[in-house]
């Protein structure tokens, strides 16, 4: 089974703008979508979509519209009453795949709450083969607590990936060997911030068809106790870094529609390829397929498995 945290779960409402996005100006919208979301809740979404067993670990009031949006999908989830609204994240996408996100900063958690969703996931993960910690922290959650929960799970015996960005993501590395997950999933940005590279020089780079610097830069994560780095890297594909080795995975070629869900997508095909037991680059290979077809669908819809093309990822080991 595969448990997933989404400690700031939001409501997420797409608006598809009929031309491109100018500040100050009246917009038409030609479709709008309200979907339960949040980066946890989007790979227990898409492991759900692959018929894998998963289990969703979110604060929500029993009656909140999210909760209703998951029975809706038939998405498996165990919740943790929430004083106040699950928040509403806008994404405003273009014709050209262009992406813009508005994110509330969601309802604080008391302590009390805080303890509960932290009991409430060791308990589901005692049967579970993945773990995976994802998304931003609401106001209340201490920097820290995604490196305190690696450490809680460890005696379960489960595997445990890491999907975050800025403080937590820095507190948790600040916490490495101990609280490594199995799994860290950075982008270019988040990768540039564990390890004092330019971020830019890393973008480009990658795009240019040699992700060397991308692959260093894991690596000395990987070196720091981590178990795997999946680097996403947009239209140039994704990096994996693992100690017996690294590869770099090209997208096939896709008309990107919206980036919403993209790097969620990606975790679980990384996620569901290790529970079949497959290599390294076919893991990879996966992934990229999952973040790509979540790139090729509109707002914030989630792939399924006849949407990948798996055939057209290629796979190349770096020296």
């Amino acid at each position: 089974m595969i448990v997933t945290l989404t400690a700031n779960p939001s409501l997420d409402r797409t608006a598809t703008l009929d031309r491109p996005l100018a500040r100050g100006e009246v917009h038409r919208v030609s479709s709008v979508t309200v979907e339960p979301g949040g980066k946890g809740i989007n790979v227990a979404r898409v492991a759900h979509y692959a018929g894998h067993p998963v289990r969703a670990i979110l604060p929500a009031d029993p009656d909140d519209p999210i909760l209703h949006g998951l029975d809706a999908l038939r998405v498996p989830y165990r919740s943790v009453p929430l004083a106040g609204a699950v928040r509403t994240n806008l994404t405003l996408t273009e014709a050209d795949g262009t992406t813009t996100k508005i994110n509330e900063p969601g309802p604080s958690l008391d302590a009390e709450t805080i303890e509960r969703l932290a009991h409430l996931l060791v308990l589901e993960s005692e049967r579970a083969d993945w773990v995976v910690l994802s998304g931003s922290l609401p106001p209340g959650v201490p920097e820290q607590w995604y490196a305190d929960l690696v450490r809680a799970l460890r005696p379960w015996g489960c595997r445990i990936a890491v999907d975050t960005s800025d403080a937590p993501l820095l507190a948790l590395a600040a916490r490495f060997p101990d609280a490594a997950p199995d799994l860290l999933k950075p982008n270019s940005e988040e990768l540039a911030q564990l390890t004092g590279a330019d971020p830019e020089a890393l973008e480009a780079s990658a795009a240019a068809g040699d992700p060397t610097a991308c692959v260093e830069a894991a690596r000395t994560l990987v070196e720091r106790g981590v178990g795997a780095v999946m680097a996403t890297l947009g239209g140039a594909g994704a990096v994996l870094v693992t100690p017996e080795g690294a590869w770099h995975a090209a997208p096939p070629p896709i008309t990107v529609r919206s980036t919403v869900g993209a790097g969620d997508s990606s975790v679980a095909g990384y996620v569901l390829a290790h529970t079949r037991e497959l290599s390294a680059p076919d893991r990879l290979r996966l992934a990229v397929a999952y973040g790509s077809a979540a790139a090729s669908l509109a707002g914030t819809a989630l792939p399924k498995p006849e949407q990948l093309n798996t055939t057209a990822v290629t796979v190349s080991t770096i020296a």
